[in-house]
Formats: structure tokens, sequence, C-alpha cells
């Protein structure tokens, strides 16, 4: 079967979950931290959850279930020892585009074809490409999908309520514009207060002017502190808005509260003509989805001390769970950041945390699922604007002077593509602007110098010897194609040292028979020496070393020397 035996032949990674190593010497001890931990990243994962699939477009219910299912999954079946998955904020842009433009359904439809791919990048062991990304494209469109997601939270921040709200971001600007006459003070009371007290929640009781308590006291403050800022905001301001009844927007009055227990499987209705339509939505929440997670997991290698994550076993975990999570309801997963940092700061130890989180989840949806009809959107709104605020990386535009003008160009670039038209164009036209930048700096690394004779010797009658330093491809070519025109009168052969020539393509092997026919023209002879193992492997296997002429590439500059005397005498 000559099917299967070119499949045993496949480099193949294997699928090996993290848990499995996890739990040889997992103890009593060790599982009461994860719980503890797990509980933890559960409670802060919760107002999330809702909140980015709102702002997705999608109804809170689906957020949570993806955090459940998800998350689940990505624990159980990963490569990283503490990693948390579930909907991500980078998520939000594309997700809702995707709902405006295709539905629903196509969206999952999408997802599930994303998580496929994801698989097959990591069974392939092709994890490592997405750290090819350059990391100025990765910050540039981190930070324009933090400004995006900032914007898409002002309707509700504002309590403008539109009857439709565009994707693009002209015009989401042009549709807020429009319904300034809706602002609502106390919808932007509970924004703001929300926005305040996550600011100064976690330097509440850290404060060095705080006056010194009993005992007691302090260890109170201690416990306040570890409540996470978003469950603390939830609590006050949506108690508040059910106590006072204010007239702000809720998740009962616009969405009908969350269902109070989990959906079953059902099958999203599709067209095989609108599947073929789906193909960048597919590769962009697959490129994201891998990029955010792979970045997440060397996030939680550097904070803890656990052995390294596994970035093939992590890209098809997280293939996996987008696959499934689509059936029950739910939107693209991936890594994320703040839950993983939770996570670890808690002292989980082994992804039995992030499966106690999805757990904890799940038991807040089946008993506490009729409270979420009192949290008012402004305050999801404020933890929302709380969230782009820190993925952004700012600081960044500041350090632009310190670095050089390619660097500058592709993170404003892709920052200003991804806030103006899309995610996926600021992709590509990123990598195509590093890409071109990467070809002009390695042309200019390449270079062809003429060599003197070491003092005290002569290059024989008639010879010119030049050395080529670089990597010859087809970015430098044109150095090379001009040397013929360059050569002094009366120049019979030209010696080519390319002892420091380290990489060659075909385009440079091309160049260089080109530079031999020319010579050829006008009665001159080439002659290659000290060839590199990479470019005369090419030379060789390409057959083109007779068209040199064997006895014109020779392995030392001597033997060159003593061939160019005798072709000069010739």
């Amino acid at each position: 079967m000559p099917g299967l035996a070119w499949a045993q032949h496949l480099d193949l990674a294997p699928f090996r979950p993290r848990l499995l190593d996890a739990l040889k010497d997992y103890n009593r001890g060790r599982f009461f931290v994860d719980l503890g931990a797990g509980l933890t990243v559960g409670i802060v994962a919760l107002p999330l959850a809702m909140a980015f699939a709102i702002a997705s477009g999608v109804k809170p219910e689906a957020g949570l279930f993806t955090a459940i299912i998800a998350g689940f999954l990505i624990s159980a079946l990963g490569g990283s020892s503490v990693q948390i998955g579930g909907p991500a904020g980078a998520f939000i842009v594309i997700v809702y585009g995707i709902v405006e433009q295709y539905g629903l359904a196509n969206l999952l439809i999408s997802t599930v074809l994303a998580g496929a791919l994801m698989f097959l990048l990591g069974l392939f062991k092709l994890g490592v490409l997405v750290r090819y990304i350059p990391v100025s494209i990765v910050i540039g469109f981190t930070n324009g999908i933090a400004v995006l997601i900032a914007l898409s939270q002002l309707k509700d921040l504002f309590g403008l309520m539109p009857a439709h709200m565009p994707a693009d971001f002209v015009g989401q600007i042009r549709t807020l514009w429009g319904h300034q006459h809706q602002f609502n003070v106390f919808a932007f009371g509970l924004g703001a207060a929300t926005l305040v007290l996550l600011f100064v929640w976690p330097r509440l009781f850290t404060s060095p002017h705080l006056p010194v308590a009993s005992p007691r006291l302090t260890r109170s403050l201690k416990m306040a502190s570890r409540m996470p800022g978003p469950i603390v905001a939830l609590l006050l301001l949506g108690g508040l808005t059910a106590l006072l009844d204010l007239p702000v927007q809720t998740i009962g009055s616009k969405f009908g509260g969350i269902p109070q227990a989990m959906p079953g499987f059902e099958w999203p209705s599709f067209t095989w003509d609108g599947v073929r339509q789906l193909f960048m939505p597919t590769v962009t929440i697959a490129l994201l989805g891998s990029i955010e997670s792979l970045l997440c997991a060397r996030v939680a290698d550097n904070m803890a001390d656990h052995p390294r994550h596994d970035p093939n076993q992590e890209l098809m975990a997280q293939g996996v769970a987008n696959v499934v999570a689509p059936f029950f309801g739910g939107i693209p997963a991936t890594g994320t950041i703040a839950r993983t940092v939770t996570n670890v700061r808690a002292g989980a130890t082994s992804p039995v945390a992030g499966m106690v989180h999805a757990l904890a989840l799940l038991l807040i949806v089946l008993v506490a699922a009729p409270l979420a009809v009192h949290v008012p959107l402004p305050v999801l709104a404020g933890i929302l604007l709380f969230v782009a605020w820190n993925m952004g990386e700012w600081h960044e535009f500041a350090r632009l002077r310190k670095f050089n003008l390619t660097y500058g160009t592709i993170l404003v670039g892709t920052f200003v593509m991804t806030v103006v038209f899309d995610l996926t164009v600021a992709v590509e036209v990123g990598l195509v602007l590093a890409c071109l930048f990467f070809i002009y700096r390695m042309s200019t690394l390449f270079r062809a110098e003429v060599v003197a004779p070491p003092q005290g010797a002569v290059w024989p009658a008639e010879t010119q010897v030049c050395q080529l330093y670089g990597a010859l491809f087809f970015g430098a070519v044109g150095k090379v194609e001009s040397l013929a025109e360059q050569l002094p009168q009366g120049t019979r052969v030209l010696v080519l040292d390319l002892q420091r020539l380290v990489a060659m393509d075909t385009s440079g092997l091309d160049a260089l028979l080109q530079l031999r026919r020319a010579l050829e023209r006008q009665g001159q002879t080439l002659l290659l020496c000290r060839l590199n193992e990479q470019p005369l492997g090419l030379i060789r296997r390409s057959g083109h070393e007779g068209r040199f002429g064997q006895a014109n590439v020779l392995p030392t500059m001597d033997q060159a020397l003593v061939r160019a005397a005798e072709l000069a005498g010739g």
C-alpha cells in the first residue's frame, strides 16, 4: 500500500497532552492548590466571557459556553501546564465582522474549519512558523485590535442604542456621532465608575499610606484584595443598578437572560457555496488563534517554573477545542493572557487548574444564571475598555525613535491598517512590507569586492580576483551581473573567491551562469574557488558544474591562481 508507506514517512507530531506528564507525580496537596487557582480564574473569566461575546455581536451565553467547553479541552489536551483558553479580546473585531458579513451560522462553520487547520498546523509540526511573524506586526495588530475593542464599547459606555452598528471603523464613528443625542448619563457614570474601580482596586489595599490596622482587619483587607476587580464591579454596580432601578441596558433587557443549562449538540446549517466564501475568515481565525495561543504560552513559560510548552501539541488542542465548541453554540477560542497570568499567580501547578476553571463556570451557569439579567451593559463595557487598555503595548509607540525606520514603518503601518481596514489586510500588508524590507536589507549586506594580492605577491598576468560576501539570492544578483562590465581593459581571467559566500539560491546560480556567458563573449574565463557546501551542492545538483567546466571550479585559491596563469599564458 504505497499511500500508507508514504504516510509512515511523514514526520508528524505525537499527540501527547501535557496533562499526562503532570499527573505522574500528582498528589492531594497539588490538587487543592490547583482547585483554588481554578476557582479564582473561573470567577475572573465569568464577566470577561460574557463581555467578549456581547462585544462580538453574539449572545452572552456563547462566551460562557466557549469558556466552559473550549477552556476544558484546551487545558486537558494542550501542551502547556498553566495556559487558560477561552474567548479572547483579540477575536472581538474578527468575530463581529464575520457575523455582520456572513451571519452566525457561517461564523460557526468558519470556526470549525479554522480549528481543523490549527490541528493540522500542529500535527505537521508547523507551530514554529508562527514565530516567524515579525514582532512589529504582532504589536501593530495587537494595538490596533485594542483600539477597535475600545471603539466598539463606546456605544454601551455612553448608553447609545443604534438599530445597527457597522463593523468598520469609519462606519462606527459615523454611527456613534449620529446617535450622540441618546447619551445616557447613568450609563456613562456606571462605565466610568467601573474603569476607576478596576484601576484602583489592585492598589487599594497595598498603598503604603494606609494606616496600620489590627491583624484581623489586615487579614480581611488582604482577603478582599484577592477578589477580582471585574467581579467586584459586577456585584457593586450591578446591585446598585438593580436597587436604584437605573435606566440603563442590562443583559436581561437586551438578551432576556442566560439559559440555566448547557446547550445540546446542533449541526450548523451550511451550503458549499457559502463555505467557499469562508476561506479568508477561516485563515484569519486560525492565524490569529495560533499567534495568540503561542504568545500566551510563551508568557506563561517566562512566569512559571514549569516545563516549556509544546507548541505543536498546543495547536492541536486549540484545533480540537475550536472544532468542538461551535457545535454547542461556541465562538472562536484561544489562549488568554489575562486569565493565564491570573492562573499562574494563583499558584497553578498543572492543567487541572484550567479544567477546574471550566467546571467552575459550568457550576455558575447551572446555579446562578438567573442573576445575570441584572448585569448592566455599561459595566461590561467598562471591563472591556480596561481589557483593551491592558492589551495594547502603548509604550512601543514612544520607543519607535529608538528603532530603525523599517521596524517603525511595519508597526505603524500594521496598526493603521488594522484600525482603518481589518486584521486580514493588516497582516497581509505587514508581511509584504516585512518581506520587502528583509529583501532590501539582505541585498545591502551582499557585496562583491576586488581583492588585492597579499603584500609581496602578485596575481598572474591579466587576472582579476573578486570576493563575494553574504548571500547571493534574487535580491542581490545585479551586483554580480555587472561585474563583467567593471573589469579593467586586458583582463583575461576573473577569479571569484566564494569562501565568504554563505548561501546561494537558483537566481544567484543563474546570475553566475549569465556572468560566465558575458565573460565568454568578451574572450574571458570565469574561475570559481573555495565554494562552501551549500553553493557547491546547488551547482552539482542542478547539473551546471559542467557548464562552468570542472577544471574551472577549484577547491583552493592556490589552485585557482595556477589555473589562471595557465589560461592567461595560453
